[in-house]
Parts: structure tokens; C-alpha cells; sequence
């Protein structure tokens, strides 16, 4: 399919049961999002030990279940998701949230090859009870490839709760029930309006905007095309992951993605007066290196091993950077199979200039006033 020719037909949906995963996903890898870990750590501190450690040893290796949550009926909250999850017998529940018994829909024959290969080892180590070494072996490798450091006993842990399937499943519904009752009961009356403003914000855009454009610019940054290919896409709004994107094929012609629809001068923290978006470009920008990676960017598009050999530096160490600049919005990226291209993206730096240029101007209009 190009890019060029072929336009997909746009499709919304909308959910805070999303938002129910995907907060506790990124409460347990608080770095990665930009989140203060303090603040992660006060969170996760109200779930009862038992349920806390399962999700722990678990979330850090498993994705958010896309598929499942898009499949919930209306009104696709967070009381009617828990509500779903309880229907299934305990047994089931982990492979029937995680959808492992249905074929997988990743583009290209290798990562198809891949999803399926971890889904027959996780499903056969339900079946059986047990997990072999060489199990363990297959999934750091991929991690590895992927650029994550997951250490042997991380992987261990999770095949553990996995190859007790039924307390599997009766330990993961009562960590989110009680995750629902201790935080998420009022942080999705927080979320939902702001969730339902930046649907209407991204419907308005889709209707001023080229397909690549709106795309960019609902992504911040990420470029259209590779795997995002597909006749139809599914935009719905997370408020949590803000910048960055989730996505996952539906099926062999149907893309979901969730786009960041937290404004930048809203703190994913309740309470925070500073403005994330802010704070994180500010944070970005003060250090050398990726300074220096924003000039080169700033030029071309760059791979991070071509950006690792101008800078003379290891490519995990530029990816770290990257991974900063992205979160901050600051760069573009085009992603190919395996490989990512990144650009300057300017129009997001003068935003940052321009935001802290009215941050500045707010606190000196409120210390005038008292």
C-alpha cells in the first residue's frame, strides 16, 4: 500500500477502561513516561502486597490488551471492563485478556513468526504447569533485539504466574479491583472530560488536515507509514502516555491507536501546577549530548547508529537520548520494520519557547497580584 495513494478510513473510539490499563502500566515504569517514580511508587503502595508483587513480576513484560479492551461494548468504562474480566473463568482470564488463543495480526512474517512463537510457549507453559530454560532463552533474546534490558529472573518470575494460570487470573482481578477502588475510582472522573475534549480536538484536525499531517500531529512526531500501513485505523485518546503511542493490528486490514490527548500544560500528576509538557522539553534540552543530537537531526534524518558513530558513542546510550527527546516531542520518527529515522522537530521547539515564555508570564501576572 503507498502512503501516497491509498488513504485509510478513519474510525474513533473511546473508553477510559483504557485508561484503566494503561495508568497502571505506566505507574510501573514510571521512567519510561516521564512520571516521578516517588509518585509511582505512592500509588502502586495502596495495593496489598500479594497483588502488588504479581503485578510487578508481570506489567513490566506485558503490553496493554489492546484487542480485548477495544472489543468491550459501551460504554467501555472501567467498572464495565472489571465487570467482563470477573465473567471469565479464572483459568481462562489471563489468555482470554491477553487474546493468545486467536492468530496474531503483526505486519511482517517475522514479527508474525515472533508473536506467535511467544504465544505458543506461554500457553503450552499454562497447559503444562511448567517452563523450560530454553523458554526463558527465547524471550530474552527477543528483549534483547528490542533493545530492553529484562534480566533472567524478571522472565522467570512471569513464567511462575503463568504457570499457575488460575491463581493467575483470580490474583490479577483483585490487584485491579483494588487499584479501581484505592486511585483509579477518581482519577477517571479526572481523565474523561479531558479524554472527550481531545477526541473533538483530533475530529476537527482530521478535517483541516492532509492524512500524513493529522497523523504527525496527533502522534507528535511519529511519521506515517511501515507498520502503521492499513485500510483503516481506529484513532482513540489516552491521557497517561502522553506524548508517545500504543497501537495494535484488529485485524489484517485494521490499525488501533491511541494518541496522547493530555494537553501540555496539564501535569499527569492530580494536583501539579507544573506543565509536563514543559518540563519534560526543558529537561531534554539541558544536556550536552542531546544538544549535539538535535543539531544533527536538525540537518537529516538519522538512524541511531548512524547518530552513535558521528558522536562516537555506544547506540543504547543514543537510543536513551532518543527515547528523552522523543517523550519530550522534540524529534520526529519514521519507523521501518526494525529501524527508526528521527528528526528535529522544530515546530515543537518553538512551542517550547513559546510555553515558557507564558509559564513565566502567569507566575509574574500572580506575584503582582498578591
Amino acid at each position: 500500500m503507498s502512503p501516497k495513494t491509498n488513504i485509510p478510513e478513519i474510525q474513533w473510539d473511546f473508553g477510559t477502561a483504557y485508561e484503566l490499563f494503561i495508568s497502571l502500566h505506566v505507574l510501573h515504569n514510571p521512567n519510561h513516561y516521564g512520571v516521578r517514580p516517588s509518585y509511582a511508587a505512592g500509588v502502586r503502595s495502596r495495593i496489598p502486597a500479594a497483588e502488588r508483587k504479581l503485578l510487578e513480576e508481570v506489567l513490566p513484560l506485558t503490553g496493554i490488551p489492546l484487542k480485548w479492551l477495544h472489543n468491550l461494548p459501551a460504554p467501555k468504562d472501567a467498572i464495565s471492563a472489571l465487570w467482563a474480566l470477573k465473567q471469565i473463568p479464572p483459568a481462562e482470564r489471563m489468555i482470554e485478556l491477553f487474546r493468545l488463543n486467536q492468530p496474531t495480526e503483526q505486519n511482517g512474517a517475522e514479527e508474525k513468526e515472533h508473536h506467535a512463537k511467544f504465544n505458543e510457549i506461554v500457553l503450552r507453559i499454562a497447559t503444562d504447569g511448567k517452563w523450560k530454560p530454553e523458554d526463558v532463552e527465547v524471550f530474552q533474546k527477543a528483549f534483547t533485539r528490542k533493545n530492553e534490558k529484562v534480566k533472567k529472573e524478571e522472565i522467570e518470575h512471569y513464567f511462575e504466574w503463568w504457570s499457575r494460570p488460575t491463581e493467575f487470573g483470580e490474583v490479577t482481578l483483585s490487584a485491579l479491583q483494588t487499584y479501581y477502588q484505592s486511585f483509579f475510582e477518581e482519577e477517571e472522573k479526572r481523565v474523561e472530560p479531558i479524554l472527550k475534549a481531545g477526541v473533538r480536538r483530533a475530529q476537527e484536525l482530521a478535517g483541516t488536515m492532509n492524512f500524513e499531517e493529522f497523523f504527525a500531529e496527533l502522534s507528535q512526531g511519529v511519521q506515517w507509514g511501515g507498520e502503521f500501513l492499513a485500510k483503516r485505523i481506529i484513532f482513540a485518546p489516552a491521557f497517561w502516555t502522553t506524548p508517545l503511542i500504543f497501537f495494535d493490528k484488529i485485524d489484517r486490514d485494521t490499525l488501533l491507536l491511541l494518541f496522547g490527548a493530555r494537553p501540555a500544560d496539564l501535569s499527569v500528576i492530580p494536583g501539579e501546577t507544573l506543565p509536563d509538557g514543559l518540563v519534560r522539553s526543558l529537561k531534554a534540552l539541558a544536556d550536552p549530548t542531546r544538544l549535539k543530537i538535535l543539531f544533527y537531526l536538525s540537518q537529516e534524518s538519522l538512524s541511531p547508529s548512524e547518530l552513535a558513530r558521528r558522536l562516537h558513542l555506544r547506540a543504547p546510550t543514543v537510543t536513551h537520548h532518543l527515547s528523552e527527546l522523543r517523550l519530550a516531542s522534540l524529534v520526529n520518527v519514521t519507523i521501518e520494520g526494525q529501524e527508526k529515522k528521527y528528526k528535529a522537530r522544530r515546530e515543537a521547539l518553538q512551542a517550547t519557547f513559546t510555553s515558557l515564555q507564558d509559564f513565566l508570564k502567569i507566575e509574574e501576572e500572580e506575584r503582582v497580584s498578591q
